[in-house]
């Protein structure tokens, strides 16, 4: 690039053969992400993007790209069985919050909410998009999409937003996250070992989780459950107590009751 690249790895990272890719603009990095697997790039490649133009969260949702803020992917290629994948998931939302709780302290307001959203005294800081597929070569390739407000949040929302600069944390740059979130990430994924260490990671991700032991209600495809948030199962589904029965989720919007109250974007 001809201006000079504020995002940066430690020496580490390096070492472990990730690689950066920077965009002044682009589209979605994961759309990019997916571009550059198709073209045969081997993964454990980060893409970063100052601005979005079609960024997006989970099904299909607009995900607001305000300038200043993180909106990074990591490719992988053939890092886990497709089985698996839902898993990393997981993976990306232990390391986000190590690597945000770096950056505003050990302060207890910041949580996880199932299944991929970093929530601070309830407010959306942060989501994960996880994209997974198998190409015709064979390769099964993932991508984590991740964004976080760092100085700038949407305004219109069905729900509570907040951004890093709003926490009182004294390093909130999009630079700064991704300095600890490249660590953090590289660390986690050493970690879940292509997914023989995921009881490590959903130890640790239930560490951070938000609204364990109170009422939630889950819009899933074939209905809305309500009742009490229990845990997560040894795969990452969400389990619900509803009076003497447990309801298992693989997949749905979140609500917590208050003071974290939020949709999984």
């Amino acid at each position: 690039m001809d201006q000079p690249n504020p995002f940066r790895f430690t020496q580490s990272i390096v070492d472990q053969g990730y690689r950066l890719f920077v965009y002044d603009e682009i589209g979605s990095t994961n759309d990019e992400a997916m571009a550059l697997a198709q073209a045969g790039d081997p993964g454990r490649a980060w893409l970063i993007a100052r601005t979005q133009t079609k960024g997006r969260g989970r099904r299909g949702r607009q995900w607001a790209s305000l300038p200043g803020n993180l909106y990074a992917s990591l490719l992988l290629v053939d890092e886990v069985p497709a089985i698996l994948a839902p898993q990393l998931g997981f993976v990306a939302g232990s390391a986000l919050a190590r690597a945000l709780r770096e950056c505003i302290g050990d302060d207890m307001r910041l949580r996880l909410k199932w299944p991929n959203d970093i929530l601070f005294d309830g407010a959306k800081l942060a989501g994960i998009l996880l994209e997974s597929c198998q190409l015709g070569d064979g390769r099964f390739i993932c991508i984590m999409g991740i964004g976080v407000n760092c100085v700038a949040r949407p305004s219109d929302l069905p729900y509570r937003a907040t951004a890093l600069n709003e926490t009182g944390a004294l390093r909130f740059s999009a630079q700064d996250v991704f300095l600890h979130l490249s660590g953090t990430l590289a660390a986690a994924l050493d970690v879940f070992a292509r997914g023989a260490g995921f009881d490590a990671i959903r130890e640790e991700w239930l560490g951070f989780a938000a609204g364990i032991g109170g009422p939630v209600k889950v819009d899933t495809p074939s209905g809305s459950i309500a009742g009490i948030f229990r845990t997560i199962d040894e795969t990452g589904r969400l389990i619900v107590e509803c009076g003497d029965a447990r309801r298992i989720v693989d997949a749905g919007d979140v609500w917590l009751a208050e003071p974290a109250e939020g949709s999984v974007g």
